[in-house]
């Protein structure tokens, strides 16, 4: 029997011992051919593939060197049988003929003592032989029997076997891929709703559409008692890959970001429900808790999603009386706090509306002085003009034409003139 990539078994088994990995991550493995000497490169698949043939091959090797090594003490034992079972028959057979003869020599004695006497011998010396006979049948039908049973035990180990591959092969297929037409994020979602009413009634299981952060999970879990007191919140990240996929990514590539979502969206745990590595096995076990890397979070295969919400929401609820008291203790606290708030928030606005008003007051305060000092000044002027005035006043009565002609003679010969033309006038 030959491998998928041409090798024999018995060189897989040669080969894999030269197998070299280098780093914390296996990226390609190199193998050296024991015939020529050269070297060549497999990836992990091809690796995969040679680990399950030569697995495969030393299954059904042990397994024929079990039937082989059972065949062989089913002959030991029916060889040993037949030759103890011949012996005893030539012994019996010795044993009898002398008997015989020696009844025949009584029968020649006493022909129908002897004769009576040889029927009742050769009778029981038959009857004996026949038993050997049976006995002989009997351990034949028993090693046949046998021989059949373990036969079909092996096949039955087998047909185990093939059908637990199966199972595996149609779970991995059924699950990696779409299941019939379901992602695993809709897979998840139908199994929790198939037993919500009944297990889960009032509590909130749906899709994280809040991304104003720049990021979000898949799933939002939260548990609430009747009082509305929460029990339990869990962040949950699905995570699948199918065989085809270039790029292979593993789990604790998205631990980082699912914390980071668990602490934004104020969860208590965060639980990837992941298909990635799927030859882990430790991932393989059941519930891994990844505490070590990351506070409160497991990574878990998806038939273990129903368990892992169970297994926290229990424990929680062992916690939930602290929860109650603590939940009173802060609402006392919060009126506490309401009180002292709104006091402050009057304080404050009182203190500003003062401020303001004081402000206002002293605005019009300053204008009032503002228009008294220019009513000052508006006086000032006044009384300044009427000053004026008056001074212009004395100087226009203290005018006369003697003054106004001082100094000037044209002026004064006319004014002259007219006090003269009037003087004639009046005559």
């Amino acid at each position: 029997m030959e491998s998928a990539i041409g090798l024999p078994p018995s060189l897989l088994l040669s080969l894999l011992p030269q197998v070299k990995q280098g780093g914390a991550h296996i990226v390609m493995h190199e193998i050296i051919c024991p015939h020529c000497g050269k070297a060549f490169k497999i990836d992990e698949a091809g690796y995969a593939d040679i680990l399950k043939q030569v697995r495969d091959y030393d299954f059904e090797k042990q397994l024929r060197e079990r039937l082989l090594l059972a065949e062989q003490d089913k002959q030991n034992a029916i060889e040993l049988a037949q030759v103890r079972v011949a012996s005893e028959l030539q012994k019996a057979a010795a044993a009898k003929d002398t008997e015989i003869q020696a009844l025949k020599a009584k029968l020649d004695a006493s022909d129908t003592a002897q004769k009576l006497a040889l029927t009742e011998a050769v009778s029981v010396v038959e009857k004996e032989r026949d038993e050997l006979k049976n006995d002989l049948r009997r351990i034949e039908l028993e090693k046949h029997l046998a021989e059949k049973s373990l036969k079909e035990k092996y096949e039955t180990q087998l047909k185990d076997r093939d059908d637990a591959i199966e199972r595996l092969r149609d779970m991995k297929a059924r699950l990696s891929t779409k299941m019939v037409g379901e992602t695993l994020e809709q897979h998840c979602e139908t199994e929790f709703n198939r037993i919500r009413a009944t297990a889960f009634p009032r509590a909130y299981f749906e899709k994280d559409n809040d991304a104003k952060r720049g990021s979000k999970g898949d799933y939002i879990f939260r548990d609430a008692d009747e009082a509305g007191i929460e029990i339990v919140s869990i962040m949950f990240e699905m995570k699948n890959e199918s065989d085809e996929t270039a790029t292979k990514k593993k789990n604790e590539d998205f631990l980082k970001e699912l914390d980071k979502d668990r602490n934004e969206k104020g969860c208590e745990y965060a639980v990837l429900v992941s298909l990635l590595e799927p030859d882990s096995e430790l991932y393989n076990t059941g519930i891994v808790d990844v505490f070590h890397r990351y506070p409160k979070m497991y990574v878990v295969r998806p038939q273990f999603f129903i368990p892992i919400i169970t297994l926290l929401r229990n424990a929680a609820m062992n916690a939930l009386k602290y929860k109650s008291e603590l939940a009173l203790v802060k609402a006392q606290n919060v009126d506490i706090t309401n009180f002292e708030n709104e006091l402050e928030t009057f304080k404050t606005g009182f203190a500003r509306n003062y401020e303001l008003a004081s402000s206002k007051f002293k605005t019009a305060i300053d204008e009032i002085d503002k228009s008294i000092d220019h009513l000052q000044k508006t006086r000032d002027a006044l009384l300044g003009t009427d000053r004026n005035l008056r001074l212009a006043n004395d100087k226009a009565q203290d005018v006369t034409i003697k003054k106004l002609t001082r100094g000037n003679p044209t002026m004064a010969g006319k004014f002259s003139e007219l006090r003269n033309q009037g003087s004639s006038d009046a005559k």
